[in-house]
């Protein structure tokens, strides 16, 4: 355990030091002062519009850092040669591959956690203060970083397998399609086709679902989120990054360098 936080703490450093997070946080800040401006001329629909917004924002940047940071953990010790210092240490390579995946999961949940500090002083600034009822929010923000757990797995995963371009596309096009995924079974559903069911109701089970994870509108409208969706998306995200992370790992093993 020690090794492995002493790697995570090292790729948390080594993402810091990427301007990206700084550009993306900026940028994710405008995005809620543009929704404070949009909500100022739509009465009766302020926070709506503020928490759509929001979240969409924080969803948005963090997506793109755990995509093209996470793409490049492993090529870029692999590029720079410095593979073989920390392989020759008495580090195995699962430890190295879990420590990466903590280090960037640290990363984001330390900017998602000030982006969400920069949402709710929004959001006190429009409404004039905070209720209870605004930190139900919380869960969409704890559903958000599930997805960010479940990406950065798949960018590793890639990672230890392809190039980082491919990697990039490779995960971009997972997190469309997940984000999809729900329709995709319905299209197979009333399609009509056997064969086309089948497919898409293999590729529902297959690749990662997040149309469950996407709470953001509902939240906006109040709706309590059940406490059955939470429990049941926690156990599916856990379930998903450990088999990215084994399959990572076994990847790795064989590979050489």
């Amino acid at each position: 355990m020690g090794r492995i936080a002493t790697i995570a703490l090292g790729a948390f450093k080594e993402s810091v030091r990427e301007r990206v997070l700084y550009n993306l946080i900026v940028f994710a800040f405008l995005m809620i002062a543009a929704a404070i401006l949009l909500g100022s001329i739509s009465v009766g629909v302020e926070r709506i519009i503020l928490v759509n917004f929001g979240l969409a924002a924080i969803s948005f940047f963090g997506f793109l850092m755990a995509i093209f940071i996470g793409i490049g953990l492993v090529s870029k010790e692999i590029e720079r040669r410095t593979i073989y210092n920390i392989l020759s240490k008495p580090v195995s390579r699962a430890e190295f591959i879990l420590g990466k995946y903590a280090g960037l999961l640290l990363t984001l949940l330390v900017n998602t956690a000030i982006m969400t500090a920069g949402f709710y002083l929004a959001l006190a600034f429009q409404k004039g203060g905070l209720t209870l009822d605004d930190l139900s929010l919380l869960v969409a923000v704890y559903f958000i970083l599930l997805q960010f757990a479940i990406i950065v797995g798949v960018a590793i995963f890639f990672s230890c397998l392809s190039t980082p371009i491919l990697s990039a596309v490779f995960t971009l096009c997972l997190l469309v399609i997940g984000n999809l995924s729900g329709d995709m079974r319905r299209f197979g559903q009333e399609s009509q086709s056997p064969w086309v069911e089948k497919v898409t109701a293999g590729l529902y089970y297959l690749l990662p679902n997040f149309s469950n994870f996407n709470v953001i509108t509902p939240a906006a409208h109040g709706v309590r989120i059940p406490g059955l969706l939470i429990a049941a998306n926690t156990c599916y995200a856990f379930l998903y990054i450990a088999v990215l992370v084994s399959g990572s790992i076994l990847i790795f093993e064989e590979r050489e360098f």
